[in-house]
């Protein structure tokens, strides 16, 4: 059923995932994207911190609960239980907190939610959410279920098949537009025919991009022409949004990361096989699950490191009088590892996880955090010959320089993706 368009303040959330801070100020400087500089301009624009570790599933869902990891349960791409053990990859029914626009619809607000990162399977609301790339198939992404139909007739794509990058960059590029195309498509169609009060539309094209083609944004290379037009119909896009709006509709812009370049890939799991911290079942393919009892520790990705402790792991060995002493121990040799070139520290920062998480969750958390150095992305395999290894990505995650611009609304106190939470709520309420 289609309504009238509501003319009391709304709010409309266009999230551009991974979209850097410094990118776009440079973008400003060179008279590129001037929409989004008209827009930053007549509201804010700031520099914010994400998340650690800085993973789109964690940000976007401290973002979406303004709560952090060990409030709400995700605390990573991937997870795993400890006993029995398995690696699981957490979705929304992991996660624990109230979503944004679960607070909104119980307020009476009709919400639109379109493709944000961790909304699948679909959560019932007074309105109409659409899952983001978790979600494999089209006919279970969206409550009501009857919008999977409409999706379907307009040719909507969940997601890109990032694997394309490695094969066929130049096909890779056309998907990425097809993609934002239909997004925005459907989100205008949307904003004119549907009632809503809020409205978030979510660009994940931008992150799949720069990772596989950060070289040709920082230096020119073979496809910097066509990198330009993404971005030039990405603002061609947000002001076409912009003029949709009333003038006092509040409208919020962000990226969940800032993103750079790789200098290597960091094999964490191998490091700390080499350093003996971690050790595989002898005649065993080497995989976590088959990981040795005489363990300290294990790995997942991004640095997140799990001590063996007898009583919670499956083959834990570590005794809890012995367990502050290992994870000092284990902080302090991360410290030691080192670009084998340049001799350069890898490891920016590490954190005990009471350090940096507070919450009914934080059991379930990493026992270590380690942040990288910009340029090394800390990675999870096991078996690997190297510990430092390049591969087709050539851009990673950073936590220091996500984005923030808005239009009627406040963002002085704003640091982190995690409180905007807040801000969204008191407007919805004021």
């Amino acid at each position: 059923m289609f309504f009238k368009r509501n003319r009391e303040a709304r709010t409309f959330v266009l999230g551009i995932d991974g979209l850097p801070y410094s990118l776009v100020q440079e973008k400003f400087k060179k008279g590129e994207m001037p929409n989004l500089a008209a827009i930053a301009k007549e509201g804010q624009c700031k520099r914010i911190n994400s998340v650690y570790p800085t993973i789109s599933s964690v940000a976007w869902a401290s973002y979406m609960t303004g709560k952090n990891p060990a409030e709400h349960g995700i605390f990573g791409f991937v997870d795993r239980e400890p006993n029995p053990f398995r690696i699981k990859i957490p979705t929304g029914a992991d996660r624990k907190a109230e979503t944004l626009w679960h607070r909104l619809s119980k307020q009476g607000k009709r919400v639109i939610v379109i493709n944000v990162p961790v909304t699948y399977p679909p959560e019932p609301v007074n309105g109409i959410i659409t899952s983001g790339f978790l979600c494999m198939d089209i006919d279970k992404s969206s409550y009501p279920k009857e919008f999977n139909s409409y999706l379907k007739e307009r040719g909507y794509i969940i997601d890109v098949d990032s694997w394309l990058a490695r094969e066929d960059k130049k096909k890779f590029m056309q998907e990425l537009h097809r993609a934002m195309d239909k997004r925005f498509e459907i989100a205008f169609e949307l904003m004119e025919k549907e009632k809503w009060d809020f409205f978030q539309l979510h660009i994940m094209e931008t992150d799949r991009l720069m990772h596989f083609f950060w070289d040709d944004i920082e230096q020119e290379g073979e496809f910097t022409p066509e990198i330009n037009r993404f971005f030039a119909k990405l603002d061609n896009y947000v002001g076409e949004l912009n003029d949709k709006l009333s003038e006092n509709d509040r409208l919020l812009i962000l990226s969940d990361h800032g993103f750079c370049g790789i200098k290597y890939e960091v094999q964490l799991n191998t490091w700390l096989e080499r350093e003996g911290l971690l050790k595989f079942e002898p005649g065993e393919k080497k995989e976590l699950a088959n990981y040795h009892p005489d363990s300290l520790c294990y790995s997942l990705l991004p640095g997140r490191i799990y001590i063996n402790l007898e009583g919670r792991e499956e083959k834990g060995t570590v005794k809890e009088a012995d367990y502050e002493k290992v994870r000092q121990q284990i902080k302090e040799r991360l410290f030691t590892l080192k670009d084998p070139e340049t001799g350069q520290p890898v490891i920016d920062k590490v954190f005990f996880r009471e350090e940096i998480y507070q919450g009914p969750y934080l059991d379930n958390a990493a026992d270590i955090i380690a942040h990288p150095v910009n340029g090394y992305d800390l990675k999870g395999r096991t078996g690997m010959d190297q510990i430092f290894e390049r591969s087709p990505l050539n851009g990673m995650h950073t936590c220091a320089d996500a984005l923030i611009v808005g239009k009627n609304i406040d963002l002085t106190k704003t640091e982190s993706i995690i409180d905007i939470f807040d801000v969204l709520v008191s407007n919805s309420e004021s």
